[in-house]
């Protein structure tokens, strides 16, 4: 079950949002009554109300907007057990000081805002001892293994316990906690009005992780980078998922590059099934995998981690996708093989896409020349790999029949730049972006007035996801479906 926190500052919009949110299907509704500019009127709140709800009345040393003072405070959640609410928000120190009345069931709960700190059985032990129905503990995630902490607590605990992290690194706390045993988590109305840092919306709880469809079986996986908050991949594969029918969610997992083996193994507890592998840590997983593949072997990175008889193996989904999305846009019928026997490539960029260009289009016998703004990255990748390089200064003058832009350059928020000057193309190549967001680049627009023939970062982002699809559920990916997903969401939020 999701509880969705609601605060407005007039009684009226909070009866007209909680009726939306019933009107969405929502079971729990928190009334976040601190935010209301006038003293709660907590009969007409809860008269009515179309949906079992949680009063919450927090402090401003709990980051709530409570203005009055303690003994006002404590008289709102007094009024809202005596009104019968469903549950009522107690913090744990005043916990024993409001008895319990009616059917009222008592939330006891603990929140830190700075940390997840070391003693969170202590504190679970100490809330037990305030007579709770549940047991909520919500701290600040500084780290990705404070998930695991909070998580393996809440596994553990015999009193129905909700609990979570906060912030960005908390994301996957919050969509797990049911998996773990919670009675339901939190979510907010709206991204505009966020009651806690890092809190999901309803709709992204409800739509896109499918929190409700979330049990003990559940397999969990994820995309591992960072940054991450930009990330479609939890849109695709969850999508993907659901259109399977498929038991599994897929999350957001941002791991900072100090903190990667250290999270990975102990990210072994949540019994993650399988990642997905994006800047910075395409090389540096590798040193957790127990079996990296020919292709792994070969590009030196890896964006797809997935385990086989208890052990984890890598492979570069990048490779073949990269290979197709060529192939579509010389033969869109399928008619064509892709010869590349002797053409020349020129590769934009020295990361882990431009690695998996390098080898894919060497695959094929065609010339590589990679060329990079860091002139020892180009020179470093074309010595690892066995093909040219140039100064970033002279790609201008590279005569080739294939272009690949494995830059950032581009991409959104930047969509007015491009890595490759206009009159630098001629009629006759091919052109390929992988930046996917924009699809249309200013580097393929460009490409198209000049009588290119071109390739988007989105079809290939779209085959290298279907294909760790594949790895990690053993099922056919829906490529078309996960297509026009992918496009309909970048259409949307222009």
């Amino acid at each position: 079950m999701i509880c969705v926190s609601l605060g407005r500052t007039r009684h009226s919009a909070f009866l007209e949002c909680h009726k939306q949110l019933a009107e969405q299907k929502a079971e729990l509704v928190e009334l976040r009554v601190d935010w209301l500019r006038k003293r709660p009127d907590i009969g007409v709140l809860l008269k009515d109300r179309p949906t079992p709800v949680v009063v919450t009345c927090r402090r401003k040393e709990d980051k709530g907007l409570w203005a009055g003072d303690e003994a006002q405070r404590q008289a709102v959640l007094r009024e809202a057990i005596i009104g019968g609410a469903e549950y009522v928000d107690l913090e744990i120190d005043i916990a024993r000081s409001i008895p319990r009345y009616g059917k009222t069931k008592r939330i006891v709960s603990y929140h830190n805002f700075d940390e997840t700190p070391i003693e969170l059985y202590d504190i679970y032990h100490k809330i037990v001892q305030c007579d709770p129905d549940i047991v909520k503990i919500v701290t600040m995630a500084n780290a990705p293994s404070d998930n695991v902490r909070i998580l393996e607590m809440l596994r553990a605990a015999d009193v129905p316990t909700v609990a979570f992290c906060m912030g960005e690194f908390g994301t996957i706390s919050r969509v797990l906690c049911g998996k773990m045993g919670a009675p339901f988590t939190y979510a907010g109305f709206s991204s505009e009005r966020e009651m806690a840092p890092g809190q999901l919306t309803y709709a992204e709880m409800r739509n896109l992780y499918r929190y409700n469809k979330i049990t003990k079986d559940t397999k969990v996986f994820g995309v591992i980078g960072d940054p991450i908050a930009h990330s479609m991949s939890p849109l695709l594969h969850n999508t993907a998922f659901r259109k399977t029918g498929t038991d599994a969610v897929y999350l957001p997992l941002r791991i900072p590059p100090d903190f990667l083996e250290e999270t990975l193994s102990e990210f072994d507890t949540l019994d993650i099934s399988g990642y997905s592998v994006t800047i910075p840590h395409k090389e540096d997983v590798l040193d957790f995998v127990n079996t990296p593949d020919l292709q792994v072997d070969l590009i030196g990175a890896a964006n797809t981690l997935f385990k086989r008889n208890g052990e984890w193996q890598a492979t570069n989904t990048d490779f073949d996708a990269i290979a197709e999305t060529i192939t579509h846009a010389i033969s869109p019928d399928g008619t064509k093989k892709l010869e590349l026997s002797g053409k020349r490539v020129l590769i934009l960029g020295a990361g882990g896409v431009a690695r998996a260009a390098v080898a894919a289009m060497q695959q094929f016998q065609a010339v590589v020349v990679v060329t990079n703004r860091s002139k020892d990255r180009a020179r470093t990748l074309a010595q690892e790999l066995d093909c040219l390089a140039i100064d970033w200064a002279n790609r201008g003058a590279e005569m080739c029949d294939i272009l690949i832009n494995c830059t950032s350059v581009g991409m959104h928020p930047k969509v007015d730049e491009s890595p490759y000057e206009q009159h630098w193309l001629r009629e006759g190549m091919l052109v390929f972006d992988t930046v996917y967001t924009p699809e249309n680049t200013l580097l393929l627009k460009h490409a198209r007035m000049r009588g290119c023939a071109t390739a988007t970062g989105l079809e290939m982002f779209v085959r290298q996801a279907a294909k760790q699809f594949n790895l990690f559920t053993g099922k056919e990916a829906p490529v078309d479906y996960m297509m026009e997903t992918l496009r309909r969401y970048l259409s949307a939020a222009r």
